[in-house]
């Protein structure tokens, strides 16, 4: 993916430094000590919270850095084609924020963790990424190159274009299994990163021979049934709750030919 030298996007916050601490060591002796006084266990209260406490600053190397201005980059070009798309049905795109953090991170949605991969908040509309995920996509998935962990973000977007739009809710009301909706609404986003593809290499002529085999590799690399058998060594299909590997390398497929929000609608 033809990327480096083009804008970045400026709702990047990096909390990479820091951990994800809401409270420092002082904080949480002083917490424990009035947890005591109203009658609590001060062991309790440490307990609960020393995952809070701040880490010590981290260093980000090159490497980092630069990780982080491909995500910018990402980020923006998502910006560019909802912008676009939103225009298109007479609506205005509010951009989210990607948030960058290591380790652990404080969200609206609760505690977030690197083992739990990029996650989509819709409680603070935020996008939470650990840039650590791109080395376990590659080690442990198969799934390497740029244009793989861009279509990982652009997929966390489209959770972002379903609450904006409702389209969350709405699978969620249409009866069924929660398993159900659940593996609707990620089959949907896998679509909307689709269409994210398809308008940005319009646009903006960035793909690579690969980049797209690189996305469906990824696409099949995070689908329920290989997930499952890697790790159980069977398949329980009533358990799904994103997709199988054929589905999501299909519902990406459907959004990069179609090109359209529509696209992704039925």
């Amino acid at each position: 993916m033809l990327w480096k030298g083009r804008r970045e996007s400026g709702n990047v916050v990096d909390q990479r430094s820091f951990g994800a601490g809401k409270l420092g060591g002082g904080a949480l002796v002083i917490g424990a000590i009035i947890y005591y006084f109203m009658g609590g266990n001060p062991l309790v209260y440490l307990a609960q919270n020393a995952g809070s406490v701040q880490q010590a600053p981290v260093q980000n190397t090159a490497e980092d850095d630069q990780r982080k201005g491909f995500a910018s980059v990402v980020l923006a070009d998502t910006e560019d084609v909802w912008n676009a798309q939103f225009q298109k049905v007479g609506k205005s795109y509010p951009a989210p924020k990607m948030i960058l953090f290591r380790g652990r991170v404080e969200t609206d949605c609760g505690r977030g963790t690197s083992s739990s991969g990029p996650f989509y908040c819709p409680a603070d509309r935020q996008v939470y990424l650990d840039l650590s995920f791109f080395d376990e996509m590659k080690e442990k998935l198969g799934a390497g190159g740029d244009f793989a962990q861009a279509y990982v973000i652009a997929h966390e977007v489209g959770h972002h274009v379903q609450t904006v739009l409702g389209l969350d809710r709405r699978a969620e009301g249409a009866g069924g299994s929660k398993n159900a909706a659940s593996v609707q609404i990620e089959l949907q986003a896998d679509c909307l990163a689709g269409v994210w593809a398809k308008d940005t290499q319009q646009a903006k002529n960035v793909l690579e021979e690969g980049d797209l085999e690189e996305a469906m590799n990824a696409a099949s690399a995070v689908g329920d049934d290989r997930l499952q058998k890697m790790g159980q060594g069977y398949v329980v299909p009533d358990s799904f709750t994103h997709g199988s590997s054929a589905q999501r390398m299909a519902a990406f497929q459907k959004g990069f030919s179609g090109g359209e929000l529509n696209s992704c609608l039925n």
